[in-house]
């Protein structure tokens, strides 16, 4: 069985190692990281994983102009987008449910359900 691949994209490193053992450990996911919305655009389009797990809150490029520039990209465009948010207020969700995402996971989220949160995503 071939593992999906997944990109994670966040600027904390406790996040992004955290969110990889749960991906591989629960979820058979081949995970590629990114400290950065410069460096996500980068692997992404080097790697093309099945979906990208993007942070909104980060220094530098945010994670809606990572967004943006991703679907900009023709090598880019149609990889599915999780943003992931410590912002849980019900507006905000609403808001970023309009930007055509596969899914929103919020900050905390529970480990040992990430990887089936995604891949239901993905099979919407």
């Amino acid at each position: 069985m071939t593992n999906k691949r997944i990109l994670i994209i966040d600027d904390e490193a406790d996040i992004r190692e955290a969110t990889q053992m749960c991906l591989e450990i629960t979820g058979e996911w081949e995970v590629i990281l990114a400290s950065s919305g410069y460096e996500g655009l980068l692997k992404a389009a080097a790697e093309k994983p099945d979906a990208i797990l993007l942070d909104i809150m980060m220094p530098g490029m945010d994670g809606l102009t990572t967004m943006q520039k991703l679907r900009e990209n023709t090598a880019t465009s149609q990889i599915p987008i999780i943003l992931l948010t410590a912002k849980a207020q019900s507006g905000e969700q609403r808001q970023f449910n309009q930007l055509n995402i596969a899914a929103l996971i919020t900050k905390p989220y529970d480990p040992y359900s990430l990887s089936d949160q995604i891949a239901q995503a993905l099979a919407r």
